[in-house]
């Protein structure tokens, strides 16, 4: 199971140049009824890339996309890429002082945002706090045209100038995530590092030149971004972007637009096979490959999905912010293999699974999962403490999960050595929700604990002791937690306690909590 390396571009903007160069007229962007070709994507990033340069934008800068999946989310990042600067993707569903703690943190200077989606004007979040960087916020869903017109245009020869300076090794993103001190952090990666890593896993899930790639995963996160159009760049593979899920729009996507390429968690597959059973005749025979994860996925789930759909690719994979991907199963997998593991590395990533002696387990025992190669993160923004921690002296990125290797070298993840939950896809963090549920006027201590949910996979319990003479209640605390987090950190249920199950040091024995 030896694989090479492939050759890939060396930066994200070079794979956008050399797309139109060996694809120019094949179609690269689908939005609605309009199609882009490769040259006339290229052609916007550049006149995008123009509009950073006269803007002030260049050479390790920041600028951050607070937007749902559009084309103009790909040219700011492109354009930004292509003259230098890094770009510092959020999550839609941060509030105001979430989305202000990275702006602040990561010294943005230009934020493109909307002026409404799912009815809110981003901008108006972020109003009264304390950003001494940002300069100015643009609305990307109404005055991205009038931005780009600043530059002038795609020929402009500052771009050319700009473009030659960007290095393999320059930062390309601040990919920000939680963590067990309840503060996110922004993790540092190369251009070389995200176009080899997903050109090679490009080639493992069987992307293709001529794919139709529906990009249902949000573009803030590593699979949207970088497993998504990044690695459909890298592949000359159409880009077909989901602003946000819904199973109706899903199904005209895979009719319309004969979609062959869809990633997601296994409710997404379940959707279709329920579209499938019902009375309208559907017609999904383009779909051909099928990449699951975030979630366990049941061989019977995976034998419907060829049987019934016509995948004739499922697979299954493991990674995370701070090392994209890192395994994938392989095409021809049977499926208990793509249900029990999580596959084998991609080349060049080496593993380990580590006991708490530090010495390497047995096949199939478990341990910690240890991640070395060339894509593991240049490390945590402004925070050598923490990327000391997390990367040890040589090169070993301590993943915090608790998994085996077998005797083929497959990867299986039965346990999370850091207090995590997996809800609906994403990663939240207790100590992150902990932090924020403590700021609420009637909370004098909390803990947060994952319980089981079948839609979801896990979901948010609370357990809350008020302060004295404070009475609050499961509704209002959801209520006050919607306005002050992102909506997938909200705990499902709050429990009102007197105290907290303590051990003799006064740690909080969560074992007990979970019942």
């Amino acid at each position: 199971m030896t694989e090479a390396m492939g050759n890939w571009p060396k930066t994200i903007p070079g794979a956008a140049k050399a797309a139109a160069e060996n694809w120019p007229d094949q179609p690269g962007l689908i939005v609605g009824e309009r199609t882009w070709t490769f040259a006339e994507l290229w052609a916007d990033a550049r006149a995008a890339a123009s509009a950073m340069l006269a803007s002030g934008i260049g050479h390790g800068d920041r600028i951050a996309i607070w937007a749902p999946n559009t084309r103009e989310w790909i040219l700011a990042a492109l354009g930004a890429q292509a003259v230098g600067a890094t770009i510092v993707p959020m999550n839609t569903r941060f509030k105001g002082g979430e989305a202000a703690d990275i702006l602040r943190r990561a010294r943005v200077s230009i934020l493109f945002a909307p002026a409404s989606f799912l009815g809110q004007d981003y901008a108006a979040l972020i109003v009264g706090e304390d950003l001494p960087d940002l300069r100015e916020v643009v609305h990307i869903d109404r005055d991205f045209e009038a931005f780009v017109a600043r530059g002038k245009g795609a020929g402009d020869p500052a771009v050319d100038v700009a473009f030659a300076r960007v290095s393999p090794d320059d930062i390309c993103d601040i990919l920000f995530t939680s963590g067990t001190t309840g503060r996110p952090k922004g993790a540092l990666t190369a251009h070389s590092q995200a176009t080899q890593i997903f050109g090679d896993w490009a080639v493992r899930v069987d992307l293709r030149p001529g794919d139709r790639y529906l990009i249902v995963n949000p573009f803030f996160h590593t699979f949207g971004y970088k497993a998504g159009w990044s690695a459909c760049l890298v592949r000359g593979a159409t880009i077909v972007p989901m602003a946000t899920f819904d199973v109706a729009e899903m199904v005209r996507q895979i009719e319309v637009n004969r979609i062959t390429f869809i990633p997601g968690p296994p409710t997404i597959y379940q959707s279709l096979l329920q579209e499938l059973a019902g009375d309208k005749p559907r017609d999904f025979s383009s779909l051909r490959v099928a990449v699951t994860g975030a979630a366990p996925v049941p061989p019977v789930l995976v034998a419907r999905m060829r049987a019934e759909l016509g995948m004739q690719n499922v697979v299954n994979g493991y990674g995370m912010t701070e090392c994209g991907c890192i395994a994938m199963t392989r095409q021809g997998d049977d499926a208990e293999t793509i249900a029990n593991t999580c596959g084998y590395p991609l080349p060049g990533v080496e593993v380990r699974c580590v006991g708490d002696d530090g010495q390497d387990q047995p096949s199939g025992e478990p341990g910690e999962l240890w991640v070395r190669g060339y894509g593991v993160t240049r490390g945590y923004l402004d925070d050598p403490v923490a990327t000391a921690e997390a990367i040890d002296a040589q090169g070993w990125l301590h993943t915090g999960d608790i998994g085996t290797i077998n005797a083929r070298g497959y990867l299986k993840i039965t346990d999370r050595k850091k207090d995590l939950i997996i809800s609906g896809g994403f990663n939240v963090y207790p100590a992150e929700v902990e932090a924020q549920l403590s700021a609420h006027p009637d909370v004098a201590m909390c803990a947060v604990v994952g319980v089981v949910d079948d839609r979801m996979g896990e979901v948010g319990r609370a357990f809350v002791v008020p302060r004295p003479g404070r009475t609050p209640d499961e509704a209002s605390l959801i209520a006050w937690s919607r306005e002050n987090m992102a909506n997938y950190k909200v705990p499902r249920y709050f429990v009102i306690v007197p105290d907290l199950p303590r051990n003799a040091a006064g740690k909080v024995l969560k074992t007990e909590l979970r019942g």
